[in-house]
């Protein structure tokens, strides 16, 4: 195998490493030193050939080879059989509907987030889709999603201050990536919404904010439960400060735990039912953003008091995944740039994730 990256010499590993944050090819925390051997090791995870493209990533339109995808997901702390998830995050972020270029540099604290549907869940992990699957000790969810981020960085040219002009930022962006909880969902899996079949697996990619923690108590049988998960998930949509609801547009990600979603199913809702719901209850009222937003004009509309936060379901992404309880969580979104922040997927290839030697 022939690697046309080039090579930097260090006396050891600490060294190396210490050059690595010097030139600021990392996230800022420790990595995994790109060796040869280790990065050949990666692209076992993978058919495709080191030089293939798979597209530019902005701002700096650096061309993201499956080579350069292979380096920073060792140093992201990946396991070959990681590699095929990271690939189609890859693949879905240069799409140019996704808009990586203009999403890196506005001000506003973006990040992508991963969602992975399919065997790819268990093949190429296991993704957590439980307990904390955003949080700390999942080592494939960790470690794929920072491997997206060390390639916007590394790639894309990303630099807090310089190209990535996000005034706060936030966690999301070192990573953020999880799997939807298939078997504890009442509704068909995420991408078969999407245009996939069940038997295939893929990623869905979102630019979104950290997640805001929607609380809703279920006790018993209580005949309003599914309406007021509905609307305290519909008024975190629509708060007066987020993106969306000042731009009228964006796509957000809806998170239900397991049982929301039982809730919500028992009530005769189905995912799309949801989605048209949570639309039409994620509203403001104009005088509200009349007085107090700032980014877009709110012309009056006495026949219509309330200002919508969504252009309608198709604006929701939503997904299963986590504990059983009371917090569910909202993703708001951007709503700038040409295309408003719109999800794309892809379709993940782990037919040669399955045969890896040596693991």
């Amino acid at each position: 195998m022939i690697l046309r990256a080039s090579r930097h010499a260090a006396p050891d590993e600490a060294s190396a490493l210490e050059v690595l944050h010097l030139r600021e090819w990392t996230d800022g925390l420790p990595v995994v030193i790109p060796t040869e051997e280790r990065v050949e090791e990666m692209l076992a995870g993978t058919d495709s050939d080191p030089d293939v493209i798979l597209g530019a990533i902005g701002p700096a339109n650096g061309e993201a080879s499956v080579e350069k995808l292979a380096i920073n997901a060792v140093m992201a702390g990946c396991r070959p059989e990681y590699f095929p998830v990271v690939l189609a995050a890859v693949r879905a972020v240069c799409e140019p509907q996704f808009d990586i270029g203009e999403m890196q540099q506005t001000t506003h604290a973006l990040g992508p987030m991963i969602i992975v549907n399919g065997d790819a869940r268990e093949v190429c992990g296991p993704i957590a889709s439980g307990w904390g699957a955003l949080g700390p000790g999942h080592r494939a969810n960790a470690s794929i999603g920072r491997a997206l981020r060390l390639v916007l960085m590394n790639v894309g040219g990303a630099r807090p201050g310089q190209s990535d002009m996000a005034v706060l930022g936030q966690p999301g962006k070192f990573t953020c990536c999880l799997a939807e909880a298939e078997e504890e969902s009442p509704f068909p899996p995420l991408h078969t919404s999407l245009g996939f079949n069940a038997g295939q697996s893929a990623v869905t990619m979102v630019g979104v904010e950290s997640p805001h923690s929607v609380l809703a108590v279920t006790d018993g049988d209580d005949p309003e439960a599914a309406d007021r998960i509905l609307r305290v998930v519909a008024g975190s949509i629509a708060n007066a400060g987020a993106n969306n609801t000042q731009f009228g547009r964006g796509a957000v990600v809806v998170v239900l735990n397991p049982l929301h979603a039982t809730v919500l199913a028992d009530a005769g809702l189905t995912r799309e039912t949801v989605c048209e719901q949570l639309a039409d209850l994620a509203v403001t009222p104009r005088a509200v953003l009349q007085r107090y937003a700032t980014m877009s004009p709110v012309p009056d509309d006495a026949q219509h008091p309330d200002w919508r936060a969504l252009r309608g379901p198709q604006d929701i992404i939503l997904a299963v995944a986590g504990g059983p309880g009371i917090y569910s969580a909202v993703f708001n979104s951007w709503g700038g740039g040409m295309a408003g922040g719109v999800p794309v997927s892809a379709e993940i290839d782990f037919a040669f994730s399955c045969e890896l030697p040596g693991f």
